[in-house]
């Protein structure tokens, strides 16, 4: 009887020990998963973003045409023959393209930056430039700060560590 009570114990071990091996070989598929679905989301809402930045850059090229349309407008004014040292009135227009100029040039990066982003997320390449990107996103209140927040938490996981970096042991 008490041989027959260790043979019990040791057939209850094995298939307990093995259930535990198959469940955490399950979790693991179910985090790798998780992590590939995820950061293809991630990878979606920065070419979104990045759409609409693009979008958002053609109202610079609008104040670079109006900032035009002024200079050709204000140079044939008359200049007063009697006030010196003051700024031509076409100023105003080179200023106001020099503005729109700026504008549309960063908006045009930051469009170039989250669509170079997304292809980093989706080939698993380039964390830390995906984490830089990520930090001026937050800068973009409320779409870019949540898209941000989320690659942070997305990209600072362990298992997501290991698509990026294979040889990483956490």
């Amino acid at each position: 009887p008490q041989s027959k009570g260790l043979n019990d114990n040791r057939k209850g071990a094995a298939p307990d020990a093995l259930r535990g091996r198959l469940m955490m070989a399950e979790e693991i598929d179910r985090q790798t998963i998780l992590d590939d679905e995820h950061l293809r989301l991630l990878s979606l809402g920065y070419m979104i973003t990045g759409g609409f930045s693009a979008l958002f850059s053609l109202f610079g090229l609008l104040y670079v045409l109006i900032g035009t349309v002024m200079v050709g407008a204000l140079s044939r004014v008359p200049q007063n023959a009697g006030k010196h040292g003051d700024m031509p009135p076409e100023f105003v227009g080179w200023i106001f393209g020099a503005i729109g100029l700026g504008l549309f040039c960063a908006l045009a990066g930051t469009a170039a930056l989250k669509f170079w982003t997304a292809s980093c997320l989706r080939r698993r390449k380039s964390r830390t430039f995906c984490m830089v990107v990520a930090a001026l996103s937050c800068l973009e209140f409320p779409y870019g700060t949540a898209i941000g927040v989320f690659t942070f938490i997305v990209l600072s996981r362990p298992s997501v560590e290991r698509k990026y970096y294979p040889s990483y042991q956490p």
